[in-house]
């Protein structure tokens, strides 16, 4: 049996996490080892006890690992474990990493360009229309969205960047066959099919429960280099995740909203308590200290930021901006496009920063186009 064969048989294994796994290791020395070792041995190993090692002495190791690998192979389910090389390293240096992550789809491995957004499950206008902002902001600044495939805010994030044409990843709280809620496996195939993946720790069969959610929050922190809570209550597991990442040393951001508001008091703690108060992605992006707005220059890549997810057609328009400003009549005629499409792409830019319209009725590139992002120290000095 191999490593990897004994992390998705472990996970199998109700009440078998990381510390388990690495007693049970220490104790027998491999896989095999712990395979065929007797119950009063396995009772033995600290932390496991004497329902563990039933558990344990009693798998049906070759029957469950085979059902698992066939019906993973069927579903187009990618395990990957600890024992193996590409495993992400942001959540391998967790304290307490999965023994498996189940990949449908395509997880990225960089937690620089990734972000979580999250909040409750009850969310009020001003709250949707926020979580929508940001998701959209996230893609146009070149970001993967991370989630938690749940009602309210996750589903309107992972809406949102799926509608923007970017990538987004779901991390759900039960086993992926059996998604929760069944509303949005629509809205899953989507995002696996725009670039993003659904994941679990949790073996495919494996039932939904909210007290698997923290578990599942975890992940969403670690694999982000920050959070943002967009609205949540003071009960919301939104705040777990909140309280997880800052534990993790990463940045936490919170979106306050009215006074009153159940919906809100959970932002309003979580500022409180050091959460840092935003308006919009820009906020983000600044405290972030990349000093990266859409249409900067990135040093590391040499790419303008969010110029990828632009249309041919405005790409056009900027490379004609980029000589100077122009009325419509005149971008008409340089681009050759119908007034309509013409307004539309212009309405396209306005929105991802590229291009504003002065007073008389001028377009042209934002200051920051195409220029490389020096930064505001002085505004994180202590």
């Amino acid at each position: 049996m191999t490593e990897g064969e004994l992390c998705i048989a472990l996970n199998m294994i109700s009440g078998i996490g990381y510390s388990r796994y690495l007693a049970l290791k220490e104790a027998f020395g491999s896989a095999d080892g712990i395979r065929f070792a007797g119950r009063g041995n396995l009772q033995a190993v600290p932390g496991i006890g004497k329902i563990l090692a039933e558990r344990i002495s009693g798998f049906d190791w070759d029957a469950e690992l085979l059902r698992e690998k066939m019906v993973s192979e069927r579903g187009d389910v990618k395990v990957v474990t600890l024992a193996d090389d590409d495993y992400p390293s942001a959540l391998r240096n967790i304290s307490d990493p999965p023994l498996c992550l189940y990949i449908r789809g395509n997880l990225p491995d960089n937690q620089e360009n990734s972000i979580a957004i999250v909040g409750s499950r009850r969310v009020s206008n001003y709250g949707r229309q926020m979580a929508q902002r940001l998701a959209e902001s996230a893609v146009d600044a070149g970001f993967t969205v991370f989630s938690g495939l749940a009602y309210g805010v996750d589903s309107i994030v992972h809406q949102s960047v799926v509608a923007r044409g970017g990538r987004t990843v779901g991390v759900v709280g039960g086993g992926l066959l059996h998604l929760y809620p069944k509303e949005n496996i629509p809205l899953a195939r989507e995002m696996i099919n725009n670039g993003g993946a659904v994941v679990s720790e949790f073996p495919l069969n494996f039932p939904v429960s909210r007290h698997n959610f923290p578990r599942r929050n975890r992940i969403v922190a670690a694999a982000c280099c920050a959070s943002i809570v967009v609205e949540a209550g003071v009960d919301s597991g939104a705040l777990i995740t909140a309280r997880l990442a800052a534990e993790m040393g990463k940045e936490v951001f919170a979106v306050p909203g009215q006074v009153g508001n159940p919906q809100a008091a959970g932002c309003h703690k979580l500022i409180r308590e050091g959460a840092e108060l935003i308006e919009s992605f820009d906020d983000v992006l600044f405290s972030l200290r990349s000093g990266l707005r859409p249409g900067m220059v990135d040093d590391a890549t040499g790419k303008v930021v969010g110029e990828e997810s632009l249309s041919p057609l405005c790409r056009k328009i900027c490379d004609i901006l980029r000589k100077g400003d122009a009325d419509l009549e005149e971008l008409q005629y340089s681009t050759g496009m119908d007034p309509g499409s013409l307004l539309a792409a212009l309405s396209e830019l306005e929105l991802k920063l590229f291009v504003e319209r002065d007073a008389d009725f001028y377009y042209h590139l934002v200051p920051s186009f195409g220029e490389r992002a020096v930064g505001h120290p002085e505004l994180f000095e202590d």
